[in-house]
């Protein structure tokens, strides 16, 4: 499957957020050896998956992405591999007639907050105004990809995220 995202980084939490359905994530990125792991396993609320996603060429907004479903059990079995965790909250926003995926971090990353949206064509993609609850369009900076995220502090992200003009974030 081809996915076709932007991602940008929050200004500010948009009005109505804690009112909108969310869930908590949790990724497990391996082998935990590799600098930006392209494996992950994922409990997505009620679900379990594994995914591996691939950049298609130099723009990382295309990726190859396959994902096989998993029972609760073989994600226990596999959340025992070592590997790079990642824990947050994934809110659905309707902006404009789309779903914003505003991914608000917990544990180590606390204060980072992503948003995703996905397209169905380069054409919808390239046309799609950056909202005014973002600060920045980062889909090809490498430091937030989910691989180079997972096992990192926010305090080792702070001076890339500082470039932006990106101020902490946390929900009330």
């Amino acid at each position: 499957m081809l996915e076709l995202e932007k991602t940008f980084l929050a200004k500010f939490l948009p009005e109505g957020l804690e009112n909108c359905k969310f869930k908590e994530i949790i990724d497990v990125y391996i082998p935990k050896e590799k600098e930006h792991p392209t494996l992950r396993i994922r409990k997505n609320g009620s679900r379990f998956e594994m995914t591996k996603k691939e950049p298609i060429a130099e723009d990382i907004s295309v990726q190859e992405e396959q994902t096989i479903i998993l029972t609760q059990q073989e994600f226990a079995v596999l959340e025992k591999t070592p590997g790079k965790k990642i824990e947050k909250k994934r809110y659905y926003f309707s902006h404009n007639g789309r779903t914003a995926e505003i991914d608000v971090f917990q544990g180590a990353l606390k204060g980072l907050v992503l948003v995703d949206f996905e397209f169905s064509s380069e054409e919808e993609k390239n046309s799609f105004a950056m909202p005014d609850f973002c600060l920045a369009e980062v889909t090809q900076k490498e430091f937030l990809a989910g691989g180079k995220l997972c096992g990192k502090k926010y305090s080792e992200i702070r001076e890339e995220l500082e470039k932006f003009g990106y101020k902490k974030i946390s929900l009330p």
